[in-house]
């Protein structure tokens, strides 16, 4: 019945609160073009900073994770159900960053909401964007040393890191076009993620609704800038062990430079269009446009 009444609302007006566990989807529109959004555009800098930090470390765990059941579970049961396996474990790092509070990069690209409705300038948006970018690096620079230190790498006779370098690389071969479309894939489920999160009003309902989109963005192979801020470093780290000797792999193009060039630019842009065009600009329209004419 709550599914029926939401229904009735149309694209230009703000569908009724009503009290269920889910939000209809104008009223999340309408919830973070009008305050999430704005809030997170004003907060203070120092606190957005440590909790961007917070959040580029918690997609790290996931990134870390996903690694470790990945590198042998296609041995066992297949290609399709190991990718599947590595994204289901890997949708931690979003559940972590949604349900105990962070601040990330992609997530973050729904701010455009905001812009669009005249509540905050391009400017500002900006500025906080490039604030969480860079204290998204520094949280999974965190958990790449970290984790390197450790030496759990060195699992199942090398074959963990073999495996984290073979991500690297692979990440850092791809062309513009390759990593700039499985850029904009990728964060169009990432921002509906965290949109089905508002969405509920409990954190059971949170953890599903960052579980399944997330699980297909990793399972399809489709490309996360924050998330490479750790696959790649990590590969580049392992680089210089006796890891890179057991891969016999061609690691020419992993490279500081690679990773940046390579990957991180074209994977950003493509974050950015699938977040904020795709769905911020797109839900923005369809619900909060013109809502009061």
């Amino acid at each position: 019945m709550a599914n029926s009444q939401s229904a009735t609302a149309g694209p230009n007006e703000k569908a009724p609160e009503i009290t269920t566990d889910c939000r209809a989807p104008a009223n999340v529109a309408h919830m973070l073009s009008d305050t999430v959004c704005t809030k997170k555009i004003n907060a203070a800098p120092s606190k957005i900073f440590v909790l961007g930090i917070f959040a580029g470390a918690y997609i790290a765990f996931g990134a870390a994770l996903a690694t470790l059941v990945g590198h042998d579970a296609a041995a066992f049961v297949g290609v399709g159900l190991g990718k599947f396996m590595t994204g289901a474990v890997f949708s931690v790092g979003l559940m972590l960053v949604v349900i105990a509070g962070s601040e990330l990069f992609t997530g973050n690209n729904l701010m455009l909401m905001t812009v669009l409705d005249r509540r905050a300038s391009l400017g500002r948006m900006l500025n906080k964007w490039a604030l969480v970018y860079i204290a998204n690096f520094i949280g999974s620079m965190l958990l790449v040393v970290l984790y390197y230190l450790t030496d759990l790498w060195k699992s199942n006779d090398l074959a963990v890191g073999i495996a984290a370098l073979k991500i690297a690389n692979a990440k850092v071969n791809l062309s513009f076009i390759e990593a700039l479309a499985r850029g904009i894939l990728c964060n169009w489920l990432v921002c509906l993620a965290v949109y089905l999160a508002f969405a509920s009003r409990n954190v059971i309902g949170k953890i599903f609704s960052c579980f399944f989109p997330i699980m297909a963005f990793v399972a399809s192979g489709f490309e996360h800038s924050v998330a490479n801020m750790y696959f790649i470093p990590q590969g580049l780290f392992l680089k210089g062990t006796q890891v890179a000797q057991a891969s016999g792999l061609d690691l020419a193009n992993l490279t500081w430079g690679g990773f940046i060039l390579n990957n991180l630019l074209p994977v950003t842009i493509g974050n950015i269009i699938g977040g904020s065009l795709l769905v911020g600009m797109g839900y923005w329209y369809v619900y909060v446009r013109d809502t009061d004419q």
